[in-house]
């Protein structure tokens, strides 16, 4: 009898924190504002150099990604530039936009967050820190099983309150309205349709809810939920009750204006907007892993460029008319672990099935993505200039991209290839991929003719 008193006494008192224990609630907002909240055109205002868009893509791959894209960061803050107006700055303070998928947004959320003090830290505080065995602690410890069992409370939300204590320390994004730098775009993946939703206030307009009063911690825990492994993450959703308007480009493409070429993605991007909006019908938006629907988060910057184009052939004005370069680093954490399946007879379990098959489409995605980017520049570049080309803006683009693969010493790239995905690695692991990040960004073709071209040298 005492051991069947003590079960139910367990029972009752997990129910009891079971029925408390509910998920953070995303706020309504009843009225658009365009010129405020946290979104591209407020960090504009901001910006001195006008001329140049620099935007750094980091990807997904766990803590590989994150210590990957952290030596970029690293490289970029040693790297000074003389700009044509005779100042003299680091490259890291021309940085407009820093997009983060999964393991990436760690990175690009805490350099949004901490700026400089970064620099002191970050890689004791979460890069070398087995994450993975934080994690798996809390999700044993019986303290939590009842909180586990509520309906509207998983496995991300626990994980959301570990990455607060360890990195975030309670932020949000009203934070980072407050304080200066380039905007940072965490993105997940809405698992319903396949579109991807950053956490800006652009895209949360199309929620009709207000960005500010999400932790950085949600975001990384949304951007990050490994579908099995960790649980959605939800939101509510308020479309079309604030009076959301679509921008001018979305009705050009719908319309077709004075017969341009439409830009398909930013078409497909138009479609994802008009989801977003039917509240009625989806009151709640279930996010997972951003890697899902871009995992290398150049997506957007695509659809801008495209955008670009398409405005510059029907006659139409936009916010970036005045830029003269687009610098995009695209940090490809990407690695394909080998296996030696195809040694003998016995296939592979089903979980590794599973793993594989999420995973090719992603990388096949990638690649694909790249080759697009590759392709828009090659095409603005060679055009620019020709009497036929009135479509091609007068942009000069830098794609700048850094991967393993590009690694000369081909022994440490295939060391770094085959570290796996997730958020545990060695601290030898994590040094040695801040180095590779640094020494591409140093060895790249393209970021020297990037120095050469802003009248730039770099520092002894």
């Amino acid at each position: 009898m005492p051991n069947l008193r003590t079960v139910t006494f367990v029972a009752c008192v997990a129910c009891a924190i079971a029925a408390c224990a509910t998920r953070p609630v995303n706020a309504p907002i009843t009225e658009l504002k365009r010129g405020t909240g946290y979104r591209l055109e407020t960090r504009q205002s901001q910006d001195q150099d006008r001329e140049t868009l620099m935007i750094l893509a980091f990807s997904g791959g766990g803590t590989r990604a994150a210590a990957f894209s952290y030596g970029v960061l690293e490289e970029l803050r040693r790297t000074e530039v003389t700009l044509a107006s005779g100042r003299r700055i680091r490259v890291l303070d021309e940085v407009d936009v820093v997009t983060g998928v999964s393991g990436g947004s760690f990175t690009a959320l805490a350099y949004g967050l901490y700026g400089e003090s970064l620099f002191v830290d970050y890689d004791q505080r979460f890069l070398k820190r087995d994450v993975e065995r934080e994690l798996l602690v809390r999700f044993l410890s019986p303290a939590n099983w009842g909180a586990l069992w509520s309906a509207e409370w998983g496995r991300s939300e626990l994980a959301a309150q570990l990455y607060d204590e360890i990195l975030f320390d309670g932020a949000t994004f009203r934070d980072l309205k407050g304080r200066p730098g380039p905007l940072v775009v965490a993105t997940a993946t809405d698992i319903s349709t396949g579109s991807r939703l950053g956490f800006t206030q652009s895209d949360f307009d199309l929620l009709c809810s207000d960005v500010e009063s999400v932790p950085l911690s949600r975001a990384a825990a949304a951007s990050s939920a490994v579908p099995l492994v960790l649980s959605p993450v939800t939101l509510n959703n308020y479309g079309g009750t604030c009076g959301f308007e679509f921008p001018s480009w979305a009705h050009a493409l719908q319309g077709r204006e004075h017969g341009a070429r439409p830009a398909n993605r930013a078409l497909y991007r138009y479609k994802e907007m008009q989801s977003f909006q039917d509240s009625a019908s989806r009151p709640y938006i279930h996010l997972v892993d951003g890697g899902l629907a871009d995992n290398l988060g150049l997506r957007s910057v695509l659809e801008v460029m495209e955008t670009i184009e398409n405005a510059r052939a029907s006659g139409r004005r936009t916010r970036l008319d005045g830029v003269r370069r687009l610098v995009i680093f695209v940090v490809n954490s990407l690695s394909a672990p080998r296996t030696d399946w195809d040694k003998s007879p016995r296939p592979p379990n089903d979980l590794m099935i599973l793993l594989k098959a999420t995973g090719v489409p992603i990388d096949r995605y990638s690649y694909e993505a790249i080759d697009l980017l590759t392709d828009i520049t090659v095409r603005w570049n060679a055009l620019r200039g020709q009497r036929n080309a009135l479509a091609v803006p007068e942009i000069d683009v830098y794609a700048i991209e850094v991967s393993f693969a590009a690694l000369s010493d081909r022994s440490e790239a295939a060391y770094l290839n085959d570290l796996p995905t997730s958020f545990a690695l060695t601290p030898q692991a994590v040094d040695r991929l801040r180095a590779a990040g640094a020494t591409l960004v140093r060895e790249s073709p393209d970021f020297a003719r990037l120095l050469r071209d802003l009248g730039a040298a770099r520092s002894p």
